[in-house]
């Protein structure tokens, strides 16, 4: 088995989840993820240490995901993107099919992108030493993020 194969066993379900956190236009969502699997394909004769794959891998997909954000703002079309669909019709559809799933997943998308990428992260099981190391931050630093994320995220739900 590959590298790449036991990235697709292990973190696909996960990364497309993240594509999530990013986009929520299904095809855009679709195009995004590709873009993420692509990337981390590419980028995986690089990984110096095994042990890191998780966070080397999220780092990849955070990265594209900030870029995705960019060039939509970019695009002045972030805002009409919110809209979910109403009938899960792939697995990673499946994931936001209850409606406390749905608002939670409207209330991510509407974090500022520093808060997005460290509760994403956490969402996906990740420590906080690999959420820092996935993004280059400190573990103490994640931590205080992470914090007034829920924080936002409490305020948002709350409006629902």
């Amino acid at each position: 088995m590959t590298l790449f194969d036991t990235v697709l066993k292990n973190h696909a379900p996960g990364l497309a989840r993240v594509a999530a956190t990013y986009e929520a236009d299904r095809s855009l969502r679709e195009d995004l993820f590709q873009d993420i699997m692509l990337a981390v394909h590419l980028s995986l004769h690089k990984l110096e240490d095994p042990d890191r794959l998780k966070a080397f891998i999220y780092r990849i997909a955070h990265n594209h995901g900030v870029d995705h954000v960019i060039r939509c703002t970019s695009l002045k079309r972030r805002d009409a993107a919110i809209e979910l669909e109403t009938s899960p019709t792939t697995p990673e559809d499946e994931v936001v099919s209850t409606e406390r799933s749905r608002q939670l997943t409207v209330a991510v998308r509407r974090l500022p992108l520093p808060y997005r990428q460290v509760l994403s992260l956490l969402l996906e099981d990740l420590s906080y030493a690999e959420i820092a190391d996935a993004l280059g931050m400190t573990p103490s630093n994640v931590g205080v993020r992470i914090n007034r994320a829920k924080t936002m995220l409490r305020e948002m739900l709350n409006e629902y």
